[in-house]
C-alpha cells in the first residue's frame, strides 16, 4: 500500500483508501483483470467498494496514466498497470485469457496510418486473436 501511496502522490492526486486499493489490486493480480476481479480484490482492503467507485477510481487512475484500460471487442475493459511500454495483446477465442505481446516495430505508434497529414496518430492498438495452447488442439502443434 505503501508503494500505491507513492505513486498516486507523483500522479498528483490525493491518496485515498479507495485509490490504494484499487491500485494494488491491479499490481497484484495477474493478467488483465476486468472491473470486478479488480473490486473484489480491494474489497479485502477497503472492506466494501461499490462497483461505481470502482469505476470512478479506475477513470481517475486511468485519466492520470498509472493504469491503462483496453478494450477489447465482445470483453469487458480489462485493467493493468500502465508500464509505458507500447505492447499490444493476444486474445484466445476459446478461453478468453489476453496476454502482452510486444510491439515489434518499436516506439509507439508502431504503425503509419493511411491518412492526411492534418491527423497526427500517437498510439496503435493491435489486438492478435487465435488460440492460446491450452485450447489448441493438438493436431495444430
Amino acid at each position: 500500500m505503501a508503494r500505491a501511496a507513492a505513486r498516486l502522490r507523483e500522479a498528483h492526486l490525493r491518496v485515498t483508501a479507495q485509490r490504494m486499493a484499487v491500485l494494488t489490486a491491479i499490481e497484484e493480480l495477474s493478467g488483465h483483470p476486468d472491473v470486478e476481479a479488480v473490486r473484489v480484490r480491494a474489497q479485502e482492503v477497503t472492506g466494501g467498494l461499490s462497483l461505481q467507485a470502482a469505476y470512478n477510481v479506475l477513470r481517475v487512475l486511468t485519466e492520470v496514466g498509472l493504469v491503462r484500460c483496453t478494450q477489447i471487442a465482445g470483453h469487458q475493459a480489462r485493467y493493468e498497470t500502465e508500464q509505458n511500454d507500447n505492447h499490444h495483446h493476444f486474445v484466445c477465442r476459446f478461453c478468453g485469457d489476453i496476454i502482452d505481446v510486444d510491439c515489434v516495430i518499436g516506439k509507439a505508434p508502431c504503425l503509419r496510418a493511411d491518412l492526411p497529414e492534418a491527423y497526427h496518430v500517437d498510439e496503435a492498438a493491435v489486438t492478435f486473436w487465435g488460440a492460446c495452447p491450452r485450447c489448441t488442439p493438438a493436431e495444430h502443434h
